[in-house]
């Protein structure tokens, strides 16, 4: 099927879904879990596939985020049926506005229409995605790079099954066959057929989709995220943060790529930090990447130019020595992507300035980045994480998935 001919059918699958009921739609989502479940061995050889081919030519940490498990596939599930749960966002009255004539002025949330998103090397995009859009009265159209695009196939069908044994159009959620740049262009061009796109992804990815996409596009994010340790901070609470930042699973975009230390505590922190992240790892030593007055004081590879604005995606941290959180703010504001940051720091007047100067989506006092996740936020799962200001910012979930129309309700009323 070309995409030509699937855009088509996602248009005609649009117009049905506007009036099917939220039981309904919650009774075909939890059948699509359940799909998924009775799927897993089917899923687990089709993604073996994929990673073998994959294996060589990827770091060992993507194919990490391209590998599938049983676990996996049942968290996969997990999110699907918490999105069920959710309250759906659809016909939700935002604002109501009586006149003095009578005229009821309702501001109602609906649904975009069909929600189109291109994706690499992420397994569990696929299941998130077709959730998220479906509770929010979406069609789905899926695009995934060639390297994950068995293990799409297949959980695609899955969630196609689900959808039948609960009475509902498989076309709902579809995905694109061809995995060619061609494909995501046609996407990305596909005025009249696709209400929004979103792309998750890398940095090339993300910057081709905003350049050329002339259908409405969410600007997702890469993520170079800091984590500044104040003077005032607790040194222990600090690398514990930053451990867990940088290595519990370094190939996810909200993964610290920069630590920003404050210069009052950098010839105490940086021994204690380079001893937890290098010297006593075992498996997966981080790389430091030091500037000047890191390398004054811990041993680690000099950093270049280039390391402050790089999302690494690996066991590599960027490290610098700043004086004072003014500096910080500066620093950081200069070098991120408007994802995610974190201040370590006791003193609340200095977290409280950090909090309202860092202009990123989400913004974290003593706490690992790693939680900028649409189920920690609890959302359910995520479409993506928009590192934008307009219409959507941070992780986002069904309320982010829907406009508004103004429903005007009056008796003969004339101007």
């Amino acid at each position: 099927m070309t995409t030509e001919e699937l855009l088509i059918k996602a248009k005609n699958a649009k117009a049905e879904l506007n009036m099917i009921s939220v039981e309904k739609i919650n009774s075909a989502l939890l059948a699509m879990a359940d799909s998924l479940v009775n799927n897993t061995e089917s899923i687990l050889k089709k993604n073996a596939e994929d990673v073998e081919a994959a294996r060589g030519t990827v770091s060992d940490v993507m194919i990490d985020r391209l590998s599938l498990t049983k676990e996996r596939i049942e968290a996969m599930a997990q999110g699907v049926r918490d999105v069920a749960a959710l309250p759906c966002p659809v016909g939700r009255v935002l604002d109501r506005i009586v006149r003095g004539d009578g005229l009821i002025i309702e501001k109602t949330s609906v649904a975009l229409g069909v929600v189109a998103i291109i994706y690499e090397s992420r397994p569990n995009v696929t299941s998130d995605a077709a959730a998220l859009a479906l509770k929010s009265g979406n069609v789905c159209v899926l695009r995934c790079g060639k390297e994950a695009h068995k293990s799409a196939e297949i959980i695609v069908k899955a969630l196609q099954d689900g959808l039948e044994m609960a009475g509902l159009n498989r076309d709902l959620v579809l995905l694109v066959e061809d995995t060619t740049r061609q494909s995501a262009n046609e996407l990305m061009t596909a005025d009249g057929y696709v209400d929004l796109l979103i792309p998750r992804g890398g940095k090339g990815l993300i910057s081709a989709c905003v350049k050329n996409a002339t259908v409405p596009c969410i600007q997702t994010g890469t993520g170079i995220c800091h984590i500044y340790v104040d003077g005032s901070a607790d040194l222990d609470m600090a690398v514990k943060v930053i451990e867990n930042a940088k290595t519990s699973r370094p190939s996810v975009c909200n993964a610290e790529e920069v630590c920003v230390v404050d210069s009052a505590i950098a010839q105490k922190f940086l021994p204690m930090l380079k001893a937890a992240l290098v010297d006593n790892r075992k498996v997966n030593p981080v790389e430091l990447r030091l500037d000047e007055r890191a390398a004054q004081i811990i041993d680690g590879t000099i950093a270049d130019e280039n390391d402050f604005d790089t999302e690494f995606l690996d066991y590599i941290l960027a490290v610098k020595v700043v004086d004072g959180v003014d500096e910080a703010i500066k620093h950081i504001n200069a070098h991120s992507t408007n994802h995610s940051e974190a201040i370590i720091a006791n003193d609340t007047a200095v977290s409280e300035k950090f909090t309202k100067s860092i202009d990123s989506s989400a913004v974290y006092v003593n706490a690992s980045t790693r939680f900028t996740d649409g189920g920690e936020f609890g959302l359910g799962c995520e479409m993506g994480i928009s590192t934008q200001k307009l219409h959507a910012r941070g992780p986002m979930g069904l309320n982010e998935l829907n406009t508004y129309k103004y429903i005007i309700k009056g008796n003969g009323n004339i101007r």
